[in-house]
């Protein structure tokens, strides 16, 4: 029997800045440059679509040339190789967890290659630019398709499909976040609460680390793949 029967592991921006995504709340990331009311609320959209259509047109071609680095491909090891239950929660909107090789995923914010009607709420996969004068292919509404991804006011997705894996963890791994932006920063006070081992992987301390029971800090393309290594060597015996 493995150490840990359920693994979950909550993945950030630090996760894929070394792929070169930009990262947000970081000294030069994306919100000092733009303010996040125009370009990631429902009410920015309402006032200025073509503005966030042209932030998120951007930003799609952006990720269309990234790759996935060694924390990715870890974890997409972690995954097939562990005799345990591994399942991923990130609030990345890339889609490098998946070209890594990673199946049991979960996209709480979205995903920047998705695109969503507001007028019929139907979703499909998306990699060219979005715009006004697009009609949606389910229902034929014109100018209400926008980016897939969960802006600022809005519910996060599957929170409860998110609870009940939380609830069943008996360690909960948080790579690349913040610890400051919610629900996703009570994600280990929750699995610590059901008794789960918490472990901190990042370049920093984040804002919770007092919650973890164990951190390690550094690159992700460095502590990833290491820890990766000693769970799968520890459930080798």
């Amino acid at each position: 029997m493995p150490a840990f029967a359920n693994i979950v592991i909550l993945t950030g921006a630090g996760l894929s800045a070394e792929s070169g995504v930009a990262t947000f709340r970081d000294k030069g990331g994306i919100w000092a440059k733009y303010d996040y009311r125009d370009v990631a609320t429902p009410e920015g959209f309402a006032k200025n679509p073509k503005l966030v259509h042209e932030f998120y047109n951007m930003r799609r071609r952006a990720h269309a040339d990234v790759k996935p680095n060694a924390a990715h491909l870890a974890l997409a090891r972690l995954e097939r190789d562990y005799p345990g239950n591994v399942t991923i929660v990130t609030q990345n909107v890339d889609a490098l967890h998946e070209q890594a090789g990673s199946t049991k995923l979960i996209h709480m914010h979205g995903e920047i290659f998705g695109a969503l009607c507001d007028t019929c709420r139907a979703r499909r996969h998306w990699t060219e630019d979005l715009s006004l004068d697009l009609a949606c292919p389910t229902c034929g509404h014109k100018g209400g398709m926008r980016p897939d991804v969960v802006w600022f006011g809005e519910m996060p997705y599957h929170m409860a499909r998110i609870a009940g894996l939380l609830a069943a963890a008996d360690l909960f791994i948080s790579i690349g976040t913040s610890g400051n932006v919610y629900p996703a920063a009570g994600f280990v006070a929750e699995a610590a609460a059901n008794g789960a081992r918490t472990v901190e992987l990042n370049l920093e301390p984040s804002e919770g680390i007092s919650l973890f029971s164990e951190a390690i800090h550094g690159p992700a393309t460095q502590v990833v793949p290491a820890y990766v290594d000693r769970l799968i060597a520890e459930a080798a015996g």
